[in-house]
């Protein structure tokens, strides 16, 4: 089995993730859960799959550092790829991309996001646990801009995901470290580079914290991403990557430079066999912002449940507009199949009737073709009985 036919079965499966290590059999992570795919791999056959995707300086900083990130398009399927290290040798760790990444209805996000980046200034932060669905949420907010305004937008990511294509925004993609040596480095570029929006994949370090944070001060929207498991968490784990010493200019930093942050997870719904994610929001309202400048962010969670009005967002609060929500969009199929997303709707929207009650009786005076009425929702009996009356008028 070639890499290649590793990720087209994945895809096939609906995989989101595929884990390949030597004398190990595949696995793929379906709808949150691991499967086996198949038989185990030898070393010498994840040596075979690595040379396919992996070029002479990759297999170098491999060498060096024990790992390598690339992303590379296999099968029609574009992918983020991490070789590394184990006990057992070599392993692959693959997250398998959708071709293409629409606005935030087309990644079933809630619409009101777009308030996000809406503002022209500030930092809007995306988080959420690995795996969650980060990377999409914050390429669908990026697509908002690009969709709704002429702005110069600089994104620097490590590995590059997604591939924009420029609708009314000019859209610059660097690589970390392809195009610059680090986020450090490019940051400090970037500022230099007449952007509107910044983009910046994920904030590792503190020192990039502190740059992130300064060009969302200095007239820029900045969009980041981190991991954390709550919107407080987030704010939390900026606060406390500083020196204890400045961590209270740093929180009256992150205060006035806030536009919102965006905490998410997947949630699997079984009655439309999707993943979907599910977000907490919080936004930079007055008691926000006070809470995070006296470092209160155990408060976060009551700022949030009744920032309602404001469009704020629990856990909970998202949850029943999900469970509220009748159309969900199915993400592109992969090369050969359809390029437009599909709008799934429930096989039958009507209220089942009461046990015990009596349903109305059909009317059985035949329509004419002219006067027949085709719900879209008609389930199988409606349109059988649907078809035998048109039969019955037809010469």
């Amino acid at each position: 089995m070639t890499f290649k036919d590793s990720i087209l079965r994945a895809r096939k499966l609906g995989a989101s993730d595929l884990h390949l290590e030597a004398g190990t059999a595949p696995v793929a992570r379906v709808r949150g859960e691991l499967a086996p795919l198949g038989e185990a791999l030898s070393g010498a056959q994840l040596m075979e799959m690595g040379k396919e995707f992996l070029t002479a300086d990759d297999w170098a900083d491999f060498d060096k550092r024990g790992s390598a990130d690339v992303s590379v398009v296999v099968g029609g399927t574009r992918c983020r790829i991490n070789v590394y290290k184990t006990i057992r040798g070599l392993a692959i760790a693959v997250r398998l991309l959708s071709p293409s990444v629409g606005d935030l209805r087309a990644c079933n996000l809630l619409p009101e996001l777009r308030r996000l980046v809406a503002a022209p200034t500030g930092l809007v932060i995306v988080s959420g646990p690995t795996g969650s669905g980060k990377s999409t949420t914050l390429a669908a907010l990026l697509e908002e801009v690009n969709g709704s305004r002429a702005q110069n937008i600089i994104t620097l990511e490590s590995p590059l995901e997604y591939v924009f294509t420029n609708r009314r925004s000019f859209i610059r993609q660097r690589e970390i470290p392809t195009h610059s040596p680090s986020f450090e480095q490019a940051i400090i570029d970037a500022l230099r580079e007449n952007p509107d929006v910044l983009v910046i994949s994920e904030m590792r370090t503190p020192e990039v914290m502190r740059l992130t944070l300064s060009a969302a001060e200095t007239g820029h929207l900045v969009l980041a991403t981190m991991h954390s498991a709550t919107c407080a968490e987030a704010l939390s784990r900026i606060c406390m990557s500083f020196p204890a010493e400045i961590q209270g200019s740093i929180r009256s930093q992150l205060a006035d430079c806030l536009v919102g942050v965006v905490c998410q997870r997947l949630e699997y719904l079984a009655q439309w066999q999707l993943r979907v994610p599910r977000c907490e929001v919080l936004l930079a309202s007055s008691g926000a912002k006070g809470t995070i400048r006296a470092g209160q962010f155990g408060g976060i969670a009551n700022v949030i449940q009744s920032g309602g009005e404001e469009g704020m967002w629990t856990f909970d609060r998202y949850q029943r507009w999900m469970e509220q929500q009748r159309d969900w969009v199915r993400p592109a199929a992969p090369a050969g199949g359809t390029d437009e997303d599909v709008v799934i709707k429930p096989a039958a929207t009507r209220v089942s009737p009461p046990a015990g009650a009596v349903a109305p009786a059909r009317e059985a005076t035949p329509a004419s073709p002219e006067e027949v009425n085709i719900d879209e929702d008609l389930d199988l009996e409606e349109l059988n009985e649907l078809a035998r009356r048109i039969e019955r008028r037809t010469p």
